[in-house]
C-alpha cells in the first residue's frame, strides 16, 4: 500500500465519524489557538512597553531619591533630591543638554461645582522638551513664572475637558486646595503612559508647588520627587550618568552607599522587557499543556478505534496486509487529526491575535515563529501519540481478530 493510498484511506474513516473525529481535534486546536495568542499578546505588550518608555522622551535620565533595594529595607531613607540638585547638574554636567526636576503630588482641581482628582506636577519650562510634551493652547511655564511663584497652572486635556467642557480655559481660574490658579494653557493629548494618565496632570510652577500647594521643603532646599534630565547624545548616556553620579555623591557628601538612583531608559526596558517576556514564557507554556492533552486524547479515540475496527484489521492481514501496512495507516490517521487541528487552531490563534490588536492598544503582530512551533509540535504530537494505537493495530492476530467477530 503507497502512501496516498493510505493518506486517501485515513481521510475516509475520519470522514465517515465526523463528529468524533472533530471532538478529538478539539483539544489540539485549542492548544494551538492559546499558545498563539499568548505568544502575540506578549509580543505586542513588549511593543507597547517599549513606546510607552520611548514617549518618555529622547535619551532620558531619570533620577530618583532613594536606592534601588529601597523597597525591600525595613526603614526607608528620607528624600534627598532637593532643586539645587538640579540646577548643579545642569550648570555643571557637560554631557546634559536640559534638566527637569519634578514635584509630584495627587489633589483634588475644581472649578465652580466641578472637581476632578488630578496628578499635580510641579516642574520647571524645561519639562516640555525633556518629556517630549506639547502645547495645545495657550502657553507654558516661564523662569519668570518661577521666579515670581506664580499662581498659574497649564492642564492636560482631558481634565481641562472635565472642568470646563466646551468652554474656553484660558484665563479662567481653577482652585487647589485652598489656592486659586489661573489656567495660562492646555496641553496636547499625551494618552496613558506606565499606568499614569498624563492627560488627567496639571502643571504648576516648581517654586508654587513647593511653597504653596505641597509645603515640601528639607534642611538643604525645596525637595523633588525626581530629575528628569535629557542627554545631549544617546552615546553619552552612561558618561552622562557617571557624571551626574558623581556630581551628586560630592554634594550629598556620600561615602559608602547613595542615597539616589539613576537609571536610563535602557535600564527601564530590560526590567519591563524582562517581566513581559517572562510572562509571555509562563503563559505559553501553561497553553502549551492543552496540546499534550489532546495528544492524549487522540491516543483515547484510536484505542478505541482499534477495539472498534478488529474485523477490519483480520480481513486485511488475512488478504495479505502486513503489521507495516496497519502500522502506518493508523499513525497516519493519528498524524492527520494532530495536522487538521493544528490548521484549525491557527487560523483560530491568528484570528484573535489580529482582532485584539484592533480593540486594544497593543500592537499585536503574526508570530511566524509561534506559528511554525505550535505546528511542527501539533504534528509531533500526532506521531508519538499514534504510535501506541498504532502497534496495538499491528500486533493483532488475524485469526483471533476473526473469530472475535
Amino acid at each position: 500500500m503507497n502512501i496516498l493510498e493510505s493518506i486517501k484511506m485515513a481521510t475516509t474513516t475520519l470522514l465517515a465519524n465526523k463528529v468524533r473525529s472533530s471532538l478529538t481535534m478539539l483539544g489540539i486546536i485549542i492548544g494551538n489557538a492559546s499558545v498563539i495568542a499568548m505568544i502575540g499578546i506578549g509580543e505586542g505588550a513588549q511593543k507597547f512597553v517599549n513606546n510607552q518608555i520611548t514617549s518618555l522622551g529622547p535619551n532620558v535620565l531619570f533620577i530618583v531619591p532613594g536606592i534601588a533595594g529601597a523597597q525591600r529595607q525595613p526603614v526607608l531613607r528620607p528624600q534627598t533630591l532637593v532643586l539645587a540638585d538640579a540646577e548643579a547638574i545642569a550648570s555643571q554636567v557637560p554631557t546634559v543638554k536640559e534638566v527637569a526636576p519634578i514635584l509630584n503630588a495627587n489633589e483634588l482641581v475644581s472649578y465652580r461645582n466641578k472637581n476632578a482628582s488630578s496628578s499635580l506636577t510641579g516642574t520647571t519650562p524645561e519639562f516640555l522638551t525633556v518629556r517630549n510634551f506639547d502645547v495645545a493652547k495657550g502657553r507654558f511655564l516661564t523662569d519668570l513664572d518661577l521666579q515670581k511663584q506664580e499662581n498659574i497652572v497649564a492642564l492636560g486635556s482631558e481634565l481641562a475637558a472635565q472642568l470646563f467642557g466646551n468652554e474656553d480655559p484660558i484665563g479662567k481660574r481653577v482652585r487647589i486646595k485652598n489656592t486659586s490658579l489661573q489656567v495660562i494653557g492646555v496641553m496636547a493629548s499625551k494618552g496613558t503612559n506606565l499606568g499614569n494618565n498624563e492627560d488627567m496632570s496639571a502643571f504648576i510652577p516648581i517654586t508654587t508647588m513647593a511653597n504653596r500647594i505641597v509645603g515640601r521643603s528639607s534642611p538643604y532646599g525645596t525637595q523633588v520627587s525626581l530629575i528628569s534630565v535629557s542627554v545631549k547624545d544617546e552615546d553619552r548616556m552612561k558618561a552622562a550618568q557617571f557624571q551626574i553620579e558623581n556630581l551628586l555623591r560630592l554634594r550629598h557628601k556620600i561615602i559608602y552607599e547613595d542615597d539616589f538612583t539613576v537609571r536610563s531608559q535602557k535600564d527601564l526596558l530590560q526590567t519591563l522587557g524582562g517581566i513581559t517576556a517572562a510572562l509571555t514564557l509562563l503563559l505559553a507554556a501553561t497553553a502549551a499543556v492543552s496540546l499534550v492533552v489532546g495528544g492524549i486524547g487522540i491516543m483515547n479515540i484510536m484505542l478505541v478505534s482499534v477495539t472498534e475496527r478488529t474485523r477490519e484489521i483480520g480481513l486485511r492481514k488475512a488478504i495479505g496486509a502486513s503489521q507495516k501496512d496497519i502500522l502506518f495507516q493508523f499513525i497516519i490517521e493519528s498524524v492527520i487529526l494532530s495536522i487538521v487541528g493544528g490548521l484549525i487552531g491557527t487560523g483560530i490563534g491568528v484570528s484573535g491575535v489580529l482582532i485584539l490588536g484592533v480593540l486594544t492598544p497593543l500592537e499585536t503582530g503574526i508570530p511566524v515563529t509561534a506559528i511554525a512551533i505550535a505546528f511542527g509540535v501539533s504534528g509531533a504530537i500526532g506521531l508519538f501519540f499514534g504510535v501506541v494505537p498504532a502497534k496495538q493495530a499491528a500486533q493483532l492476530d488475524p485469526i483471533v481478530a476473526l473469530r472475535s467477530i
